[in-house]
């Protein structure tokens, strides 16, 4: 089912299932490693990519297949491809795009560990990473050359909370005939729709909001419609224009296919392996299917802590685009389908000292490594999740040592901002 009329809740809960031959209402579980082929035949086909159809579950899965297609449907996306976690979704993308001596321009606010990868892991494979300020469009245009292979953003940064000027971004990206990657994990496609505002390829951790409870790993990649007429016959992509040594000399741009996506499967999953186990698959589709009511939940919570935390006197300064005070509240009314930013904000006191023993006194958050779960948590970014980076580029990156990261839960919004108050009041 892809019906683009249907509404981003009923894809979410119909989308890529036709029911299979028991009729089960809950996606099957398809824990199995290989398939059998009907003959020979069919076998070489699929082999050859005359076929498209399931050879082993390294490469594509049924139950995968299911998530694959319903998120790319609920994006409002042509294709989409699962994997293992968030991390291994950000790499193939990267990596589909990139080679040894090509280069990767990032936002200067993106997660930590996301950083680490462009910055220092694909510096070993050749890669260079070149990073552009969100909040000043016309450093890009002084980043950009001829082996500029991505353009890689968050639509709501983790944990800046900011929101870059996307139309810009996308502009320059066109000019230059260069695909563009945004990390949509943290607003999710219930209060950002990348493809709607020119997008190319659309990355998630399924870890966070989508599964919902924390119980899984995963990640997806999602191209847009019509991605092929950027890649094809592009000087910049020879990998799709030339011929793969690997496949018998197949060119990808020659295929009938949504081609980014075909190699992420034949190239990376085939290869390098980091695929999705069809149990962590159903975990994430139970999750997807309550994700439109959830995000607005833990959204609406979130305004009203940050209001709270935006008036309290300890508090040096608040990170949330919803509030009016945000410098990206215009950027959210524009590209947000409702003033609404997730359930994800930062805050700061007064030294790393204090913000240090809010995380220990609060007793409902839970000092986490993860956002986006049914349950609250905090944490304190500079000495955990962005520690590995220089204190030059937590500047560079719009983090304080002071700045606390709650991920805020869906709990009695009374009773997490009495166990702030009390924190703040302790500490």
């Amino acid at each position: 089912m892809a019906d683009s009329n249907l509404a981003q809740n009923t894809l979410a809960l119909h989308a890529g299932y036709e029911y299979d031959s028991q009729r089960t209402l809950s996606v099957p579980i398809y824990q199995s490693s290989a398939y059998n082929f009907k003959n020979s035949d069919q076998a070489g086909a699929r082999f050859a990519l005359a076929e498209l159809g399931n050879i082993y579950s390294r490469l594509t899965n049924p139950t995968n297949d299911v998530l694959a297609k319903r998120l790319a449907d609920v994006e409002g996306g042509a294709f989409g491809v699962v994997t293992s976690s968030g991390s291994s979704a950000l790499f193939y993308a990267f990596v589909n795009l990139a080679q040894a001596g090509d280069n990767i321009v990032y936002a200067n606010k993106i997660y930590g560990g996301t950083q680490t990868l462009l910055v220092h892991t694909l510096k070993r494979f050749g890669i260079e990473a070149r990073v552009f300020d969100v909040d000043n469009i016309a450093s890009l245009e002084q980043v950009i050359d001829s082996q500029t292979k991505v353009i890689f953003f968050e639509s709501l940064s983790n944990p800046q909370i900011s929101i870059p000027d996307i139309d810009s971004i996308v502009a320059i990206a066109k000019q230059h005939k260069i695909a563009t990657i945004c990390d949509n994990t943290v607003a999710t496609p219930f209060l950002f729709r990348p493809f709607e505002f020119g997008i190319d390829i659309s990355v998630h951790s399924c870890t966070k909001y989508i599964n919902g409870n924390g119980s899984a790993l995963g990640g997806a990649i999602i191209e847009r419609h019509g991605l092929n007429e950027l890649l094809k016959d592009n000087p910049r992509y020879g990998a799709f224009n030339t011929p793969d040594p690997s496949y018998h000399g197949l060119v990808y741009a020659s295929l009938p296919y949504p081609i980014f996506s075909i190699r992420l499967i034949t190239e990376w999953l085939r290869n390098i392996g980091a695929s999705l186990s069809p149990h962590n698959a159903w975990l994430h589709l139970q999750g997807l299917e309550t994700l439109g009511l959830r995000i607005h939940r833990h959204s609406q919570s979130a305004l009203e802590i940050a209001r709270f935390l935006e008036s309290h006197p300890r508090v040096r300064k608040v990170e949330y685009p919803a509030l009016e005070s945000s410098p990206y509240y215009a950027n959210l009314k524009k590209y947000f389908k409702e003033v609404l930013s997730s359930g994800l904000l930062s805050f700061e006191v007064e030294s790393f000292e204090a913000a240090k023993k809010i995380c220990d006194n609060l007793k409902l958050y839970s000092i986490t490594a993860n956002i986006g779960d049914s349950k609250s948590l905090v944490i304190h970014p500079a000495s955990t999740t962005h520690s590995q980076l220089s204190e030059q580029e937590l500047i560079s990156a719009g983090i304080s040592p002071s700045s606390i990261r709650l991920s805020i839960g869906l709990e009695s919004v009374k009773d997490l901002i009495d166990d702030l108050a009390n924190a703040l009041q302790q500490s």
